[in-house]
């Protein structure tokens, strides 16, 4: 049922020109495989051209009405259906789009190619644009010439939709899109600077945009559809671009019907997959080397390189995959059977003609089992994590997350991202309770066992809750041997020689591995080895006791430890309460000297104050003093008359004396005690009879009015 089926599909392909193979068989399955029901509904009958008509109207044709009887009767190819169509003019922009793309397509109907004229510069639409008057014709002949057939399939028919309005532009495939763009001025008006043209085919964007690109590389069909957009001033936006950016970030679900066996596969990817990887992953679902895929279904002009964004699928699309190897084996059963029927037919007398063709079919496949030995012209297989002449550790890690997460999914275990020795001082170079084991998992892309170790085993939620809990996890690939010396390199300089040599010896057949790193304690002082070497031919279980077990072995050897830094830390802790206590001691007697200095400091401030106070006071007394004694009046001589003779009594009981003239007044005589030191502010002059202060009264009086004469005796007193 399956070989009916692909020659079903191959059937309707043909007949309706779907080059999607995902399209092709949704309409097969929803019509449960009925090839004429399938057609019809793609392909809606149509009435009959009127004869008036079909006279004034310019090729390409259209099938009548007797599609459904002519449909019937194809069986086993698409020439035959297509030779049942009576054919009719009509208006090339009636001319549906399967009858064309079944020219494109090259079925080898000779009623099929009389179908397909080119329109000419008479066509009756006036919105074609015929290039063959003013395009290099010389170059049209000379390929004409070679193959007389081949006018029509160089001729590419664009339908240029603009303003409302659709332009029809027919251009050799010789042409170049520079001179596209021209006829496009041509008959729209928009200036070449600011056309942009949209509805390329995705996976040639970036050819679309280059002028020079001639349109027989873009992969078109006979007849395009591409809209014009006129950019003004305000800027220039890329649409095409725009589109598959958008589609970059998008979930593309794949199904994939692998035959003869009818398995569906139906497997998620982002729009930056690209082809080649989407090969590589489907090599581990089905064991088919990318060399021996056959698929169908990938659009016209998608290489391995080509993105599912750029590819033109849609979000949800089908494929049939073969493996090549079944087929020519089964080409080589054939022919070997045949073989021996020709022996047996020519002993028999009869005719072997075609068992020697098919004998010569034999011989070709033994030629072509340089196929198998010999991938050199075929698309090798991607395997590694870390590409091949990584120069960092950092770049490396992220590679191998990176493409391990895209390879075997989620879950995933949570790897380290950085340089091994960052992995080791995480996980080793701690204290003792906050230290865990460093798991190195070793991958090989040859090995067999990776696919099932790390799609069982390393998914399994025991697996990864004990990584997570006991475990730093830090992953590498050494399946090129530049990636194997810069790690071997790594662990020689972080670990120990012994590790790296331990490493070296792991054959491939034994990885994926897992290297359990721990500290330990060797002569008295603290390193990292290896403690335990998981290889990856263990089953769920054992690699499970494996783990239990070096975690188990760990932490009793870490329990010694703990106990030495938690006596450490109590002897750390009595010493710091002793140094705390000197420390405040010590505080205590820098803050009382600190006290006495401060006080002798001010008690020196005080007294230099009280000597500065005292020094202006002295100043200032020796200042009215001396101005006191330059301002007494000259002192008469006792012969004199008029005179008075003043003692003045100080504190002390000593006397002053001195001779005044009656005219002179009490302010003489208050300038004479200040000369001698006993300023008035300070000191109070009494007379005796009767008492008076003298320096509470006005100091302008004579002493003759204030009867201090002849003679007079006053006293000082201090205030």
């Amino acid at each position: 049922m399956s070989e009916n089926k692909e020659e079903i599909l191959a059937n309707f392909q043909s007949i309706t020109g779907i080059d999607d193979v995902g399209e092709a068989f949704s309409h097969l399955e929803e019509c449960s495989w009925d090839l004429m029901a399938a057609i019809q509904r793609v392909i809606p009958q149509e009435d009959p051209v009127p004869q008036a008509a079909a006279a004034s109207a310019t090729p390409p044709l259209r099938p009548e009405n007797n599609l459904s009887s002519s449909i019937r009767n194809a069986t086993s190819s698409s020439t035959s259906a297509l030779n049942d169509f009576s054919l009719a003019p009509g208006p090339s922009k009636n001319c549906p789009r399967w009858l064309k793309n079944a020219s494109a397509n090259n079925l080898g109907s000779s009623a099929a190619e009389s179908a397909f004229v080119p329109v000419a510069s008479t066509s009756a639409d006036p919105d074609i644009i015929d290039l063959t008057s003013d395009m290099d014709l010389a170059e049209n002949r000379a390929s004409t010439a070679f193959s007389p057939s081949s006018s029509s399939a160089k001729q590419i028919l664009f339908n240029i939709h603009f303003d409302q309005q659709v332009y029809g532009i027919l251009l050799p495939s010789s042409a170049t899109i520079q001179q596209l763009k021209n006829k496009v001025h041509d008959a729209t008006g928009v200036p070449i600077c600011r056309q942009a043209l949209r509805g390329w085919p995705p996976a040639k964007l970036h050819d679309a945009q280059i002028p020079t690109t001639k349109l027989s590389t873009l992969g078109l069909s006979a007849e395009n559809d591409l809209i014009l957009i006129d950019f003004t001033e305000e800027g220039y936006m890329d649409f095409e671009n725009d589109e598959v950016s958008s589609r970059l970030e998008k979930k593309f679900v794949l199904t994939i019907v692998q035959q003869p066996s009818g398995v569906r596969h139906e497997l998620s990817f982002s729009g930056r997959t690209t082809v080649q990887e989407v090969k590589t992953n489907v090599y581990y679902v089905t064991d088919i080397p990318v060399r021996h895929q056959e698929w169908t279904g990938w659009p016209h002009g998608c290489d391995n390189d080509t993105t599912l964004a750029q590819s033109g699928i849609q979000l949800s699309h089908n494929f049939i995959l073969h493996n090549a190897a079944d087929k020519l084996r089964n080409n080589a059963n054939n022919s070997s059977s045949t073989t021996r029927s020709s022996n047996l037919f020519s002993a028999v007398g009869l005719d072997t003609d075609s068992s020697a063709d098919e004998f010569e079919d034999a011989s070709d496949f033994n030629a072509s089992e340089e196929f198998f030995t010999d991938p050199l012209p075929l698309q090798p297989t991607t395997r590694h994590l870390i590409p091949n002449n990584t120069d960092s550790e950092i770049t490396g890690s992220l590679k191998f997350i990176e493409n391990y997460k895209q390879r075997f999914g989620e879950p995933c275990p949570m790897f380290f991202p950085g340089s091994l020795e960052d992995a080791l001082k995480e996980a080793c170079h701690k204290p003792a309770r906050e230290r865990k084991l460093l798991a190195i998992y070793l991958h090989h892309g040859e090995s067999i066992l990776t696919n099932v170790f790390c799609d069982r085993l390393m998914k399994h939620e025991n697996i990864l809750q004990q990584f997570a809990e006991h475990f730093i996890l830090y992953g590498w690939d050494l399946t090129h041997e530049s990636n194997k010396h810069l790690f071997l390199s790594s662990v020689t300089a972080c670990i120990s020689n012994t590790a790296s040599i331990t490493v070296r010896n792991i054959s491939v057949d034994k990885l994926p591995s897992i290297l359990v790193i721990g500290k330990s304690r060797l002569s008295g002082r603290s390193s990292c080895e290896v403690l335990s070497v998981i290889h990856g031919n263990v089953d769920l279980d054992d690699l499970l006791s494996r783990l239990w077990e070096a975690v188990d072995m760990y932490n009793d050897h870490l329990k010694v430890e703990i106990a030495e830094e938690d006596a450490r830390a109590a002897r750390d802790q009595v010493k710091a309460e002793q140094d705390m206590a000197y420390e405040q001691t010590l505080q205590a007697d820098i803050a009382k000297e600190a006290a006495r200095r401060q006080k002798e400091a001010a008690i020196a401030a005080e007294r230099q104050r009280l000597e500065s106070e005292k020094a202006e006071e002295e100043a200032r007394r020796e200042s009215i003093r001396m101005v006191a004694e330059q301002s007494l009046p000259k002192e008469p001589n006792e012969t004199e008359t008029n005179i008075s003779k003043i003692r003045v009594r100080k504190p002390t009981g000593d006397f002053l004396e001195r001779r005044f003239y009656t005219e002179n007044t009490l302010q003489d005589l208050l300038n004479f005690v200040a000369s001698k030191g006993f300023l008035i502010d300070a000191y109070k002059v009494i007379s005796s009879w009767p008492r008076r202060d003298l320096t509470a009264i006005d100091s302008n009086q004579t002493l003759q009015s204030l009867k201090l004469y002849p003679q007079e005796t006053v006293i000082l007193e201090e205030r």
